[in-house]
């Protein structure tokens, strides 16, 4: 991972297509989480974490400013890195996950969808704790001006909210967290390697 990333972000056309990518997951994420509120009973925490989303998606675009002004003005293919294994990867793990807590509970409608929103935010919550420390390790290694310090502060946060929210929907939750997090772990093997073949692709021309 780090070896990628010291690739991607020695290129500022590859960089900021790389801030773009994370942008778009991130808005993506609020996104998911928005469309797995319930009507009238939502709390404060998914309130909280759709926002912050949101607000990470944003403030990854703004540092796209910092390399190239003007430069992926919107999430379509042509300014992500992988856009289809980016697209599938987010897509995908929600399906999976709701395939699974609706074998195992047997839910269905407002409750798949809220179980759903604890373990996929859970799922990327941890993994956003690996991917986010390495970037900027990365950054700092490069003396980048772009810096996402803020974002793992806050990651971090969600990951504990995560666990204290799974913790009361059910008291053995960590088995099937565990089996959602192989299932995150494959998909996000699949969007890195599609990373990798994209600019070892480029390179060939």
């Amino acid at each position: 991972m780090k070896k990628l990333l010291n690739h991607i972000v020695s290129e500022p056309k590859l960089h900021v297509k790389w801030l773009n990518t994370l942008s778009y997951m991130e808005n993506a994420g609020a996104r998911k989480i928005s469309a797995c509120e319930h009507k009238t009973f939502i709390n404060l925490i998914q309130l909280k974490h759709a926002a912050e989303e949101h607000r990470h998606a944003y403030y990854l675009k703004k540092q796209i400013v910092k390399l190239i002004p003007d430069a992926c003005i919107n999430y379509e293919p042509i300014y992500l890195l992988a856009p289809k294994a980016t697209i599938y990867y987010l897509h995908q793990l929600d399906i999976q996950v709701c395939r699974l807590l609706k074998k195992e509970f047997k839910l269905e409608g407002e409750d798949l969808k809220y179980a759903a929103y604890l373990f996929v935010t859970y799922a990327i919550e941890v993994r956003a704790d690996e991917l986010y420390p390495i970037y900027q390790d990365v950054l700092t290694a490069h003396q980048q001006k772009v810096m996402v310090k803020s974002i793992i502060v806050e990651e971090e946060g969600h990951l504990e909210e995560m666990i204290s929210q799974l913790k009361e929907f059910h008291n053995e939750w960590e088995i099937y967290a565990n089996q959602v997090i192989q299932l995150e772990e494959t998909l996000f093997g699949h969007w890195i390697s599609a990373i990798e073949n994209e600019l070892n692709n480029v390179e060939k021309f």
